[in-house]
């Protein structure tokens, strides 16, 4: 046995305990009837973090696991939460908290596998969900509620929810949890829960700043570390493509041709997602997209349908990176690099998982040289790099790719939706640009000027707007009883110069 004092911990003592490896669950404290039923479900041997962090969680002590993504950390918190809420008997609770939904889910999940042969009851607690049914699991007195912070919040706002039982706290994904995103709401939830609890807090990486916030919520933690924070899974074979922005289409379409498994495709931006997936489509792939601008029936749909083949590509965003647990991923694409560096790493952990072979590629431009070596430096590895194939396909961008969407037309600024987008929701029996009051006959000759100027995008409508009032791109003048009119979006008004407007136009 190894132990070593944790410098990050600022004066709070985390210890590292190597213990030996066991060839069944039995050997490490877990109940004969839990072990049984994991045997039947063919979890034979644990896991290094399972084998570690079991015995440890089983003896009531606060732990921090890090692993890389796919090694079942899930088992290596849930196995204690289970036996040790049923040995409660209905004293306590244990609380979850996860970053998405889809993880959500999939822990929920997951604990269900073994915990409805004891009885366990659990409740979701999730965004984008009906609050009436969340409410009502809450009600039926659950051994497990597992959720999101921010719906959590929610529910403690309302009086729904009172985490004053809860003896045992799981931070899943703990170093997104603390980070600025989510620190408020986590930091309410810790306040509400006893501070005689158990703590629990896995994750693939833990940057050093994370560690210092998580030792002030732990007491004298057992930290459990099959690899250094950062470490990819062995088993996964990377790629660095550095490629011209235009041609990253092209490359993603002669990989996605040589794939015959699940592939996973991850952008930057929603609006990125949206786009590349109907690019993918181009292609002659099915494909779906999981981003925070779907609701949650469309990102269940989403995921279900790649998890049954239906869909072959997977388009997402960092939204997905953690909790997406597909068996046999065959290649994971960064068409975009992530803005973080730990997230590359979560990224690729979408495959390669559970023991099997994975691929990973990455596309840089030239100008993300610092970014790619600060993910290299994360990973304690120099992500190979690789050559372009010549004679790539050719791939026809998209007509009306650009177009915008009727919900962000509605949430659009309130004078580009006065000057005209609001009317492109659909049949809208105002006249566009005025053509004589509510309700009367439009005039179709200004109806076909105004749709000539009509603009496609925000920035469109903006230079647009500029192009019509070039007064707007002029400075003000030094004239105080004027300088306010040069500044306006429609110059022409009865307070100063300008051809004064006409009231009966409807320009609401």
């Amino acid at each position: 046995m190894d132990v070593r004092n944790d410098p990050l911990a600022s004066g709070h003592h985390i210890s590292i305990e190597l213990r030996t490896m066991h060839d069944d669950f039995a050997a490490l404290g877990v109940a004969p009837d839990i072990a049984k039923k994991l045997t039947e479900l063919s979890f034979i041997t644990p896991t290094p973090i399972q084998a570690q962090a079991i015995p440890a969680g089983l003896e009531g002590r606060d732990v921090i696991g890090i692993a890389q993504t796919g090694t079942g950390k899930t088992f290596a918190f849930g196995i204690p939460m289970i036996q040790r809420i049923s040995d409660l008997k209905g004293a306590g609770k244990g609380l979850i908290i996860l970053p998405t939904r889809e993880l959500a889910e999939q822990v929920e999940t997951t604990l269900l596998t073994i915990g409805r042969h004891f009885g366990l009851r659990t409740a979701l607690i999730i965004g984008g969900a009906a609050m009436g049914r969340q409410v009502m699991a809450l009600k039926r007195n659950p051994h497990v509620i597992i959720g999101t912070p921010g719906r959590i919040v929610d529910h403690l706002m309302q009086g729904t929810l009172r985490l004053n039982t809860v003896k045992m706290l799981v931070l899943d994904e703990g170093d997104r949890m603390l980070d600025m995103g989510f620190a408020p709401q986590v930091n309410e939830i810790l306040n509400a829960v006893p501070t005689d609890r158990q703590t629990m807090l896995f994750s693939a990486t833990m940057p050093a700043g994370i560690a210092q916030i998580v030792a002030k919520q732990l007491k004298n933690p057992i930290r459990v570390e099959i690899a250094s924070s950062g470490t990819a899974a062995t088993n996964v074979e990377q790629a660095l493509y550095v490629i011209d922005r235009n041609a990253k289409a092209s490359l993603l379409k002669h990989l996605i041709s040589e794939c015959t498994g699940p592939v996973i495709v991850f952008t930057r931006t929603k609006h990125g997602a949206r786009k590349l997936r109907d690019v993918i489509e181009q292609f002659g792939e099915k494909a779906a997209e999981i981003h925070g601008n779907r609701s949650l029936p469309q990102r269940r749909e989403a995921l279900a349908g790649f998890k049954s083949h239906r869909y072959h590509v997977l388009v997402a965003t960092d939204v997905a990176a953690r909790g997406i647990d597909v068996p046999q991923v065959e290649l994971v694409v960064n068409y975009d690099l992530p803005e973080q560096p730990e997230d590359y790493v979560h990224r690729i952990g979408r495959t390669g998982r559970a023991g099997y072979n994975g691929r990973a590629v990455s596309f840089a431009t030239p100008d993300q040289r610092q970014l790619v070596y600060a993910i290299e430096r994360l990973a304690h590895t120099q992500i190979p790099r690789a050559t372009v194939p010549n004679n790539l396909p050719k791939v026809e961008p998209i007509q009306g790719s650009y177009q915008i969407e009727p919900r962000q037309q509605r949430s659009g600024d309130r004078n580009m939706r006065s000057y005209g987008a609001r009317n492109q929701r659909g049949q809208d029996r105002r006249p566009q640009f005025g053509g004589g009051s509510y309700g009367s006959r439009p005039n179709p000759a200004r109806q076909a000027s105004a749709t000539a100027h009509q603009p496609t995008r925000p920035d469109q409508l903006i230079n647009d707007a500029r192009d019509f009032y070039p007064r707007i791109e002029e400075p003000a003048t030094q004239n105080p009883q004027r300088s306010f009119q040069h500044n306006r979006p429609f110059p022409g008004n009865n307070r100063g110069g300008g051809q004064q407007r006409n009231r009966s136009r409807s320009y609401r």
